[in-house]
């Protein structure tokens, strides 16, 4: 919980700024649990969340926040991961998901597997809210879901989406987004329960899964492939489309 008075902190060795940076710097949880997110926008969409805000790190007063700790602008810019100084950071306490919750009726799995630019994982999380998929599982060899620039691209989806992490047993039927094989996703019946696999950028998707799914593809002109994100968004859109969720 946050304390009943505002603090000052002017040293990089400060016990709190070290854990920040920690988690900041290594795109994970600290050892208690906690996330760190940075700027203003994270901040108000972790509190619409309903998320508990365990601290707050500010170089001015946040308005609406009475209890919070004073940090220099200069502090702040050293242990961020932006280019400037975000003016805030605080510790917020993600939920918690379990498997079931991600394969719930009607289910709408995302499976990312091996995707590892962040932009395109935090782009994936918020299409995955936007358009009702129930779930995202980042398995093994994708990028942390706390990796600040995934947090900053999804602009809050991460707080609400359903996400674990690991290579989970898929209890429903797997589609394998595909650049050059199968029926295009417009042709597909989408109406039951399903899962979608993303494939990493460099590599596609791993042979242990892609021999289990069905291939999928999005039909493009003059362009070989769409990065992660947009392929993501895409084939989600044409579900929620079919699924008369929009």
């Amino acid at each position: 919980m946050l304390s009943s008075h505002s603090s000052s902190v002017s040293s990089v060795r400060n016990p709190l700024i070290r854990k920040v940076r920690k988690a900041l710097d290594h795109g994970s949880l600290t050892e208690d649990g906690l996330c760190a997110i940075e700027g203003h926008h994270l901040l108000e969409e972790a509190m619409r969340s309903g998320l508990e805000i365990d601290q707050i790190l500010a170089s001015r007063p946040v308005e609406g926040i009475d209890q919070w700790v004073e940090v220099p602008d200069s502090l702040l810019a050293e242990i961020a991961t932006t280019q400037t100084s975000p003016k805030v950071i605080a510790l917020v306490r993600p939920p918690l998901w379990s498997e079931p919750e991600l394969f719930r009726a009607p289910a709408l799995t995302v499976i990312l597997d091996g995707v590892q630019d962040p932009g395109n994982a935090g782009t994936i999380l918020r299409s995955a809210e936007a358009f009702g998929a129930t779930g995202v599982v980042f398995r093994k060899g994708t990028v942390s879901p706390w990796n600040s620039k995934v947090l900053r691209a999804s602009a809050g989806s991460i707080f609400r989406v359903p996400h674990v992490a690991g290579d989970l047993k898929i209890p429903v039927p797997l589609y394998a987004a595909d650049p050059h094989r199968g029926a295009p996703i417009h042709h597909v019946d989408w109406s039951g329960p399903c899962a979608i696999i993303i494939g990493s950028e460099a590599h596609g998707i791993r042979p242990d899964l892609e021999s289990l799914a069905t291939p999928v593809r999005i039909p493009t002109h003059h362009v070989e492939s769409l990065n992660a994100g947009i392929s993501a968004s895409l084939v989600l859109y044409e579900i929620a489309r079919q699924r008369e969720f929009i």
